[in-house]
C-alpha cells in the first residue's frame, strides 16, 4: 500500500506542477510534459519550432514551478566554450599574492536553456557535452560538479539554417526527447491575446 501511495502523491505533485506551468504557457501541453518527464528521468531535451512560439518562456517556468536555478546561453557564432563553463581569471589576496580563481559559467544552473543551439560552432557545442553526459565540467584540468537535478533544453529552429552548425550525432545522443513545438491553434491563440492585451 505504501507503494501506491508514493505513486499516487508522485502523480498529483506531476500533474499540479503542469497545472502550474499551465498557467504560463498556453497549450504545448506535450511539449510540458515532455519537458518535465526529461527533468524527472534525469535527461535533456531539444524543442524544435521557430522562435516566438513560447519555449524560453516554457523553460523560465519550468525552474520557477519546480523551484530550480535557471540560466540561459544564446548561442552565437562568437561564443566560445569558456562562456558556458566558466574560466580561471587572476586575482588578488589582501597581501598581494595572486592566485587563479574559477567564475563559474552560466552552465552552472539546475535548468540551463540552451537557446538556439544550432548557432553556434562545434567547438563551442562541444563545450556542453560533458556537461550533458558527466554531469561535470573540466575547465583547466580540475573537474568540477554540476548542480542536481541538472537538465539542458535546448532550443533550435528547424526551418532557418543558414549559418547554422548541424548538431553532430554525439550531442544529439545526449538528448533524451526531440520535442516539436507546434503552432498554437485558434482557440490557444485567442486565450493568448486574452492575457497579453488589455
Amino acid at each position: 500500500m505504501e507503494a501506491q501511495q508514493q505513486i499516487e502523491a508522485f502523480r498529483s505533485d506531476f500533474l499540479a506542477a503542469e497545472a502550474q506551468i499551465g498557467t504560463v504557457i498556453v497549450g504545448l501541453k506535450d511539449v510540458v510534459r515532455g519537458a518535465l518527464t526529461c527533468l524527472l528521468a534525469d535527461g535533456h531535451a531539444l524543442l524544435e519550432g521557430v522562435p516566438g512560439l513560447g519555449k524560453t518562456l516554457l523553460v523560465k517556468a519550468l525552474g520557477e514551478v519546480c523551484r530550480l536555478r535557471f540560466s540561459r546561453l544564446q548561442f552565437t557564432p562568437d561564443l566560445m566554450p569558456a562562456d558556458i563553463t566558466g574560466t580561471n581569471i587572476i586575482a588578488e589576496d589582501e597581501g598581494g599574492r595572486k592566485y587563479f580563481e574559477f567564475r563559474p559559467g552560466p552552465v552552472f544552473a539546475n535548468i540551463i536553456l540552451a537557446d538556439e543551439i544550432n548557432r553556434a560552432t562545434p567547438k563551442t557545442q562541444s563545450a556542453l557535452l560533458e556537461a550533458m553526459q558527466e554531469r561535470q565540467v573540466t575547465v583547466a584540468g580540475e573537474s568540477r560538479p554540476l548542480p542536481e537535478p541538472y537538465i539542458v533544453l535546448a532550443t533550435q529552429n528547424p526551418i532557418e539554417m543558414e549559418g547554422t552548425y548541424p548538431l553532430p550525432e554525439a550531442q544529439l545522443d545526449r538528448f533524451l526527447l526531440k520535442l516539436h513545438v507546434p503552432f498554437p491553434n485558434l482557440q490557444e491563440l485567442e486565450t493568448i491575446m486574452d492575457r497579453t492585451t488589455d
